[in-house]
């Protein structure tokens, strides 16, 4: 049975895994693990089993000079946060852990949606995050769905399933599955899940694991996924 631990691990492996292809790092500090993802000029703490404000503070520090413009805190439900209000952080989204086998999300007419590792309509940030697809491509794959007329994207999503990783066995993940707005209620996010989710399912993955937002509950749940529990997040702008 999949744990909210195992995902939270797993979401953890994911932006390590992002760090690393764009050039930034992981480091611990006071018993935390935080992630510098450069092309997001975001710092994010990943699911401490206690904030205290001295153990945070060296980290804002490094954010500062590492030229971040957010921190982002995760945690599990159960962990108290009220001590980053004190370092002016602010409640953000909740994510909804949600699981599914491969063998629910995998459907037939999946056709939309291309696996690919090179985008070169991408720019700034999102082609700096394709790099993760080229230098984990047995780990980390990426699709899109393009408009049939003009040859536009219209949508995109990741999946991630890492090898050799402790407490998370068989356990894939789906990440920033989007669709644009005008391409919308066409299929083209099934499309794109069911994708991913087979390269994910080919790779070995059993499970998948998504941390859907409020808004994107109803289409996983749609789609064969269970929820299994809330976490929280606090950011704070540098």
């Amino acid at each position: 049975m999949v744990s909210i631990a195992a995902c939270q691990r797993l979401q953890s492996a994911w932006y390590a895994a992002l760090a690393t292809a764009t050039g930034g790092r992981t480091f611990s500090t006071h018993g935390a693990t935080w992630v510098w993802l450069p092309a997001r000029r975001e710092l994010m703490m990943m699911f401490p089993g206690t904030v205290r404000a001295h153990a945070v503070r060296p980290a804002l520090a490094e954010g500062t000079r590492l030229g971040a413009s957010s921190v982002r805190v995760w945690l599990n439900g159960a962990v108290d946060g009220a001590e980053l209000g004190g370092l002016g952080f602010s409640p953000s989204w909740q994510p909804w852990w949600m699981t599914a086998p491969v063998a629910a999300v995998v459907a037939p007419g999946d056709d939309a949606a291309a696996l690919t590792t090179e985008v070169p309509d991408y720019s700034g940030p999102l082609q700096q995050e394709l790099r993760v697809v080229g230098a984990q491509p047995r780990q980390a794959w990426h699709a899109v769905t393009r408009d049939r007329e003009h040859g536009n994207i219209s949508g995109a999503a990741y999946a991630f399933y890492p090898a050799g990783v402790a407490g998370m066995n068989g356990l894939g993940s789906i990440h920033q599955l989007e669709v644009l707005p005008a391409y919308q209620r066409r299929g083209l996010a099934t499309a794109l899940l069911s994708a991913v989710a087979r390269a994910a399912g080919e790779a070995g993955a059993v499970d998948l694991a998504v941390n859907a937002t409020p808004a994107g509950y109803g289409f996983f749940s749609r789609r064969g996924f269970t929820l299994l529990g809330r976490g929280k997040t606090y950011v704070l702008g540098l």
